[in-house]
């Protein structure tokens, strides 16, 4: 697999567990519309070829969820999300 392959593999994989991370939270609004812009970022990039941005793109995401669910701005709306397991 070439690293062009292996980054667009990685990117479409965590976007994949952002979205279902983010589809499991609930919390402050303004919070929750920058995570959802870095979802749509990554999105837009991938689908333009531009693998950089879209894997930056979808790490902004998670560090927004991550720093939301840390600092109790966000919750998780179910206990059967195991999203973070991975990480």
């Amino acid at each position: 697999m070439s690293l062009e392959e292996n980054l667009e593999a990685e990117t479409r994989k965590w976007l994949v567990k952002a979205e279902d991370l983010f589809a499991a939270v609930s919390g402050e609004e303004h919070f929750q519309e920058n995570i959802s812009a870095y979802i749509r970022d990554s999105h837009y990039f991938l689908e333009n070829g531009d693998l950089i941005r879209a894997f930056e793109a979808v790490i902004w995401a998670w560090a927004w969820m991550e720093i939301g669910l840390d600092r109790n701005i966000l919750a998780r709306n179910s206990q059967e999300d195991n999203s973070q397991e991975d990480l």
